[in-house]
């Protein structure tokens, strides 16, 4: 073979490689990181629907498949996650997006904010009670004591909205915080009045004890409500950015796959421990594959509107 022909089938072959290596870049799929900084993830989790995409990431090997290991850390809500981020016990945590805009409207945590998680329909938000019980409206809640997993979050955010919407002043409802297992019972017992529940609680609820709505509070300018998602702190992300990215990418794909029903319920029987049957009539959202800035800008327009945030944050500002 002669020299010109030689170096000619050499650029050629170069030119190959390059071309099939890039495929990936075409194709519009990030690259797997060349290595996460750290193995293992302990991150912040509610048994709740929300958080089915990390099961369903889990079942599947998504994680695995990006070299990171995820550790389960159950929490009460949102809220409640904040301080294991600032304090090392979390490296992310699932969360309500008015509690991470809250925090770092106040400073009390310098978060980004990692992916989406979670966005409400009609009729999965749902302010319920008791059959015997005297409330039957919404301006029946007036003065009485509703459950809520954690205050100034966005399930008090969703019933001050929804109260307001049907002319109710929420301020004259006294707010009580329960873990969301336990607020079946206290409707028992009466220790409360009302309680807003989310899936799987409010269907096992209604099958249970005859749960009865009440207030939808995902209507008027709480329709199509953020209701959470994934975040970490801006020393995190910068300690372990390709770590991060692994998590976000598994997530992700998760996510696209909760949006079959049927993944949802293979996962929610075992994370959450719900029977099949009610796993099969869950009332779900929507799980959003990307972080819709406008959205979350939407969020602090309510959160002013109804006395849950004094100061200002741009979300944008907190995006990885």
């Amino acid at each position: 073979m002669t020299r010109p022909r030689r170096a000619f089938l050499g650029v050629l072959a170069a030119a190959l490689v390059a071309a099939v290596s890039g495929c990936g870049l075409l194709s519009g799929e990030d690259p797997a990181p060349a290595g996460a900084e750290q193995a293992k993830i302990r991150l912040g989790v509610l048994p709740i629907v929300d958080t089915a995409a990390v099961h369903i990431a889990i079942k599947k090997g998504y994680f695995k498949d990006e070299g990171v290991e995820v550790e389960l850390k159950t929490i009460q809500g949102g809220a409640a996650g904040i301080p294991g981020l600032v304090n090392g016990e979390l490296d992310v945590t699932f969360g309500n997006w008015v509690s991470f805009l809250s925090a770092q409207a106040r400073g009390v945590a310098d978060l980004k904010l990692v992916a989406d998680g979670y966005r409400g329909k009609p009729d999965m938000f749902l302010v319920v009670t008791t059959p015997d019980s005297t409330v039957r409206t919404p301006a029946d809640l007036a003065g009485k004591k509703i459950a809520v997993n954690t205050r100034a979050n966005v399930v008090e955010l969703a019933v001050r909205a929804g109260m307001k919407a049907k002319g109710v002043d929420a301020n004259a409802v006294q707010f009580t915080e329960m873990p969301f297992p336990d607020m079946q019972a206290a409707l028992q017992r009466k220790d409360v009045d009302a309680a807003l529940l989310v899936e799987p609680f409010l269907t096992r609820a209604m099958q249970q004890i005859g749960a009865v709505p009440v207030l939808d509070t995902i209507t008027g300018e709480a329709t199509d409500l953020p209701i959470g998602g994934y975040a970490t702190t801006a020393k995190f992300a910068q300690a372990s950015p390709k770590t991060v990215d692994a998590f976000r990418r598994a997530l992700v794909k998760a996510q696209r796959d909760a949006g079959d029903r049927a993944e949802v319920q293979n996962v929610i029987t075992g994370y959450a421990k719900v029977d099949a049957s009610i796993a099969g009539v869950l009332r779900l959202g929507l799980y959003p594959g990307t972080i819709d800035v406008q959205r979350l800008k939407g969020v602090v327009a309510l959160m002013k509107a109804n006395g849950m945030l004094t100061g200002d944050v741009d979300p944008g500002r907190m995006l990885l």
